[in-house]
């Protein structure tokens, strides 16, 4: 099959552009012609306030040069995974003028909120899911606290739901969770057509040998990723000690616990090889997210290693992370619940190894992903 990917990479490289990678190297291992149509956010920086939002709303160029490659490949479906804000959605007009089939990865929740986040003042926030026109992003300069560039969203979202592009021209949306699939319902997307496919892992790493004595955390140090939460929580133990890989822009408060708390390290950025390493021998991962995660690649790492999750009983990761199984949950915000779920790993996470393997297993191997992604190609190109 000849499969075109879309997606408008980020400057500062995440999770969602790793899953892009991963599963356009696992479409090519299975023998299918993988093309991309691509653009870079560092090109931002070369380019006025205005010409950003002008793209935003609408490529002339993105339209054009889509188009292009189009005609001169002819691929059997196109998958969307990120237009904002170069590619726009003009993208889906250029497949659709050629008749071809069109599958959406819905990574996070831009197409129901301003900052892709459904997060505000320390917590979820749904104020704009089903409003036609999101103005509440504009009042609260949810993108980048900045009004200015929070209306060109709120313009791109209005004009778009209005035009009918999310309702009318993709075949096929897949969302990381039931939890997300239920809220982009809430926000409009039409529910015969989202299908529910979560993240997966290749290649697998095997499990690993567990008995560190220390609990991990890895990912973005900000807000909304519960960082405070975690910081507090270790002011007043220090065993099991913790590790903390990441960086962002909360890392002076985790500089300054670090300082303070004798059971913290923080390790800056790794490598993915010493990801893998610690996640093996982690007593267990913890995810102490306060916003509604889409779907954390470094779970399923967790669990393809062997290693428990404690994380907040929040959204999709409530989903994800089957309490007293595959690891424990807590209440978001709460430093005491999370200690209280960290000792119920202590008691159990021997037992809890084997049952976290076994669902990285039945659920996210590159087997499992690979079905269920053809799967929902086929309904994309019979629709």
């Amino acid at each position: 099959m000849r499969i075109l990917l879309v997606h408008n990479t980020y400057q500062q490289p995440g999770g969602e552009d790793e899953v892009v990678r991963t599963e356009q190297r696992l479409l090519e291992e299975r023998g299918h012609r993988v093309l991309q149509f691509s653009r870079h956010n560092d090109e931002i920086d070369r380019m006025s306030a205005l010409e950003v939002a002008g793209t935003t709303l609408w490529s002339r160029a993105t339209r054009r040069d889509l188009g292009r490659l189009l005609r001169a490949e002819r691929p059997e479906v196109v998958h969307f995974h990120n237009t904002f804000p170069l590619i726009s959605p003009s993208a889906y007009y250029a497949v659709r003028d050629e008749g071809t089939p069109i599958v959406q990865t819905l990574h996070n929740y831009r197409l129901v909120c301003s900052n892709a986040q459904l997060f505000r003042d320390g917590g979820p926030c749904e104020d704009c899911i089903g409003r036609k026109l999101p103005w509440p992003g504009v009042l609260h300069a949810c993108y980048r606290d900045d009004r200015a560039a929070s209306a060109v969203v709120v313009a791109m979202l209005g004009l778009h739901r209005a035009l009918g592009t999310w309702s009318r021209l993709v075949g096929r949306y897949i969302a990381l969770t039931d939890f997300a699939r239920v809220k982009f319902i809430e926000g409009g997307l039409p529910p015969d057509r989202i299908a529910v496919k979560p993240n997966f892992l290749h290649p697998d790493p095997g499990a690993g040998p567990g008995g560190g004595g220390f609990v991990l955390y890895v990912g973005r140090l900000s807000e909304e990723k519960g960082i405070d939460t975690l910081l507090r929580a270790w002011e007043v133990v220090e065993d099991p000690p913790l590790r903390i890989v990441g960086d962002g822009p909360l890392a002076p408060l985790v500089r300054e616990a670090v300082s303070r708390a004798r059971g913290v390290r923080w390790l800056g950025r790794q490598t993915q090889e010493e990801v893998q390493r610690l996640l093996g021998e982690a007593r267990c991962l913890i995810v102490p997210s306060r916003w509604y995660e889409g779907f954390p690649r470094v779970v399923v790492e967790a669990f393809a290693r062997g290693t428990p999750v404690v994380a907040s009983r929040l959204g999709g990761l409530a989903e994800i992370v089957e309490d007293g199984r595959t690891g424990r949950l807590f209440r978001p915000g709460d430093p005491d619940d999370l200690l209280s779920a960290v000792r119920a790993i202590d008691r159990d996470g021997a037992s809890m190894r084997p049952r976290a393997r076994a669902e990285f297993e039945a659920r996210y191997t590159a087997d499992v992903s690979y079905r269920t992604l053809m799967r929902i190609y086929a309904e994309a190109r019979e629709a």
